[in-house]
């Protein structure tokens, strides 16, 4: 039992594990990398396998840094079959034409900026894909995992459970001759506003464990309700514009559910409700259909036909020309709009105009990486640049972590308590993070070891000394750098 990480290995994003058990080879996940620059241009690295050879691919769920890459893994030769839950396949339709059409809209600005300033349009990356590769992709999803039951898969028995951290998503136990394997995926935080929790995995061999906010907990549900309430109420006093960048699959649903409950319960004004982000209309028809995933009151609202998701004052803005126009809206209302890292999107137009004016109140819910414009702004920048110009930070930043999606500490720990002795293997993390996880896996009784970047590990082998490959150090943070994450990390993704 082997494993190779193309992504998600000593980061948190681009998640791609190439799994051979046996004589098969199959790639759990083929996601792409969001952030910084420098971890951006790893999605145009060569695959280091030939994607004719694999034998089947595997998703845990839809988000872009799980999916993201499966375009360019067909268009270099994948020609298989791609096995995923039916919510998996609605949602990553929609998550990937969406990532077509940004990525063809970000080619043709940047060629006419270089054709401005002489360069050739040959000196102009294209985009990775465009949405023909999208749909000839999509004709290869095989939407048939059920949570609880059995699929053969290339010879493999594969089991897929409820992970608890958007809708569909999956964790997957793979049985073959020589172990049981368990593929955690991204696993839910038990207090979401919207899934169930995720189920006790079994006892296993070995457990690939996603690790994104293994160093910490998150603030308790009703103490985020009042957070946030508090901050919305004292942003309607200041009379401007309430941003929120948000992710639009499951982000966005728990706010304007949220919303909607705070408004009809009289703590927070009935004032204009933006949803800026056709990517997260879209996503929210889905939770309609899969509704059962769902925690019992959005569950029996869907049922009895009602909208949990429509605040009463919600108005959607589906083209870019209405996006343009709030920004001649006067006075206060709420804006939701994508991307939730504010590395692109529509929200971009909004912070270009209204993150220099102190009336304006900026609430961060979803993760910020380091390098990303909400990380700098997290980080307490006094300017940012924005498509182009230097924008003051002066609007009241609020950053609020009890949204997150994602399974913390307790909820790993809670996770890997059920699942006998396996030998663990951390992913999806930043290594000074898995670093503090290491040893409070190992005061269950149990090996863990941070999976390094794209080389080859035997998932029943011995491992590393002190769970960290070599040339994997861990530098002490300065008190500055640890406010700094921490800051960052109360975003929650």
């Amino acid at each position: 039992m082997q494993m190779q990480s193309f992504g998600a290995a000593l980061t948190v994003t681009g998640s791609m594990h190439l799994l051979t058990l046996g004589s098969k080879r199959i790639l759990v996940d083929c996601g792409m990398f969001q952030g910084g620059h420098d971890l951006e241009e790893r999605n145009y690295e060569t695959f280091p396998f030939d994607p004719a050879e694999l034998d089947a691919v595997i998703l845990t769920h839809a988000h872009l840094d799980h999916v993201g890459r499966l375009p360019l893994l067909v268009r270099r030769g994948y020609k298989g079959a791609i096995y995923c839950t039916p919510p998996t396949a609605a949602l990553a339709e929609t998550v990937l034409l969406d990532s077509a059409r940004l990525q063809t809209e970000g080619y043709k600005m940047d060629l006419r900026h270089a054709r401005r300033g002489g360069v050739t349009d040959e000196q102009v990356p294209p985009p990775l894909y465009e949405e023909a590769d999208v749909h000839q992709t999509m004709a290869l999803f095989r939407p048939r995992l059920e949570f609880g039951k059995t699929e053969t898969i290339a010879g493999i028995k594969v089991t897929p459970q409820r992970a608890g951290h958007i809708l569909g998503s999956a964790y997957l136990l793979l049985e073959s001759p020589d172990g049981r394997l368990l593929m955690s995926g991204d696993l839910g935080n038990r207090e979401s506003g919207l899934q169930e929790d995720f189920v006790p995995p079994p006892e296993v061999d070995a457990l690939v464990i996603e690790t994104t906010y293994a160093n910490r907990t998150h603030k308790p549900w009703a103490e985020t309700l009042r957070e946030f309430s508090g901050a919305l109420q004292q942003s309607v006093r200041s009379n401007g514009k309430i941003l929120i960048p948000s992710f639009a699959i499951e982000r966005a649903q728990v706010i304007l559910y949220t919303l909607k409950n705070l408004m009809d319960a009289g703590e927070v004004p009935r004032i204009p409700v933006f949803l800026d982000s056709p990517m997260a209309t879209r996503a929210t028809n889905e939770y309609f259909e899969f509704g059962d995933e769902l925690i019992p009151p959005v569950r029996e609202a869907l049922q009895a036909g009602e909208d949990p998701f429509r605040p009463s004052t919600l108005h959607v803005v589906p083209t870019s020309a209405e996006s343009q126009r709030l920004n001649k809206y006067d006075g206060p209302a709420i804006i939701i709009a994508g991307n939730g890292m504010m590395t692109g999107g529509r929200i971009q137009h909004h912070l270009k105009h209204h993150l220099w004016k102190p009336s304006t109140s900026l609430i961060i819910v979803s993760y910020q990486s380091p390098s990303s414009l909400g990380g700098k702004i997290v980080a307490g920048a006094d300017t940012v640049r924005i498509m182009g110009e230097d924008i003051a930070v002066r609007a009241h930043v609020y950053t609020i972590g009890g949204f997150s999606a994602h399974a913390d500490q307790d909820d790993l720990l809670a996770f890997l308590s059920t699942a006998g002795n396996p030998h663990v293997w951390l992913v999806h993390g930043e290594p000074e993070v898995m670093n503090d996880f290491v040893p409070l896996v190992g005061q269950k009784g149990m090996k863990a070891d941070m999976v390094p970047d794209r080389q080859t590990v035997d998932l029943l082998g011995a491992g590393f000394e002190n769970g960290r490959p070599a040339g994997v150090v861990i530098e002490p943070k300065s008190p500055a750098e640890s406010a700094g994450n921490a800051a960052r990390a109360e975003g929650g993704e």
